[in-house]
């Protein structure tokens, strides 16, 4: 019978960050177990860099669909180099650095993982900016390039411009070289302007005579990831052609399961209005199930943007997975700009 192989022998513990009910930040407990080898078709990865994002504080609340009862590990995306591997696993080698797309379990110094959502990682990168893009940047990559499908020269809106996804979507437009809007707080314009946005003041200002201040026919496309009357608003600012991408509710979280739903029953109702605008919502782990390769053709070019250096991860905090809490408090209170990452080997 094969037996995983390993340049050492198992880690007797493995330490990981687990959701032990629904609720606030307090919720999240570090626990110590044994650490299996991995199966058949598995990967052990020692977790450099975990990702810190929005969708954590949703799966902790109860809030994004398809989330398991607690107890679970939150986590959904990682960085780590290859400790074990499993049987019938040849395409990976011991030490190798890759990343991958977890959804839940990156929260941890050690996962098994499918080698099947594995993607190398070029081991010159910094794990920390590298599991940003893994999430961050494919998710503005895709909204851009297969759903918007933008062109140079053409105008996009961009929500939370200041956050991981959008400073994302800034540095990816301005590659492009589109006229790009983003709304922020007012502490947080600069950031804008620096990655190339015409900054919103969206409490100062109210965005939408903003834009028609600006761009009298609208834009090409928005990106919202705020939810309810919000893509409503979002969407009378696209013009004939356009589309407005939704990919996100931050409005669940202050104002709960409702307001979810009733964000969701809108843009049902954008959907059929046949006015030449489009409405979709879009998930990057949907698209990833859907298209794999898409997922791994994506990525690989993001890693090669960053080698080049014509993108530049904006880190918010790098911190010890052993503060998962108040990384989930800072990110659930908008306390930061850009990405918050994990540094899981303490």
């Amino acid at each position: 019978m094969a037996t995983p192989s390993s340049a050492k022998s198992s880690p007797i513990k493995n330490s990981r960050i687990v959701v032990t009910a629904l609720g606030g930040a307090e919720v999240l407990k570090r626990i110590e177990e044994d650490l299996p080898e991995p199966g058949r078709g598995e990967v052990r990865v020692k977790i450099l860099a975990a990702g810190v994002a929005f969708a954590d504080v949703l799966m902790r609340r109860g809030l994004y669909p398809g989330t398991p009862p607690p107890p679970f590990t939150p986590g959904y995306d990682l960085v780590g180099e290859i400790d074990a591997l499993g049987p019938d696993v040849t395409q990976f080698t011991l030490g190798q650095h890759v990343g991958a797309l977890t959804v839940r379990g990156a929260y941890s110094q050690f996962a098994n993982l499918p080698a099947e959502l594995l993607v190398p990682v070029p081991d010159s990168l910094d794990p920390a900016e590298a599991v940003c893009l893994i999430l961050n940047y494919v998710t503005a990559y895709q909204m851009l390039h297969r759903v918007a499908k933008v062109s140079s020269g053409q105008s996009i809106l961009i929500h939370g411009a200041a956050g991981g996804v959008g400073t994302a979507l800034l540095q990816l437009g301005a590659l492009q070289k589109l006229t790009m809007y983003g709304t922020a707080s007012s502490s947080k314009l600069d950031i804008i302007v620096s990655n190339g946005g015409i900054p919103i003041d969206y409490k100062a200002e109210n965005f939408s005579k903003r834009v028609r201040e600006l761009s009298r026919e609208g834009v090409d496309a928005v990106f919202d990831a705020v939810g309810g009357t919000n893509w409503w608003r979002s969407y009378r600012m696209v013009r004939r052609g356009g589309i407005l991408v939704c990919y996100g509710m931050a409005v669940a979280v202050e104002h709960g399961k409702i307001a979810g739903a009733g964000s969701y029953l809108l843009m049902g109702v954008l959907k059929l209005i046949p006015d030449g605008r489009g409405c979709v919502w879009f998930n990057v782990k949907n698209l990833r199930t859907e298209h794999p390769d898409w997922f791994r053709a994506d990525l690989i070019a993001l890693f090669d943007l960053l080698l080049q250096r014509k993108i530049q991860p904006l880190i918010a905090a790098r911190l010890p997975m052993s503060e998962a809490a108040q990384a989930n408090e800072m990110i659930e209170h908008a306390k930061v700009s850009g990405k918050i990452v994990l540094l899981c080997q303490e």
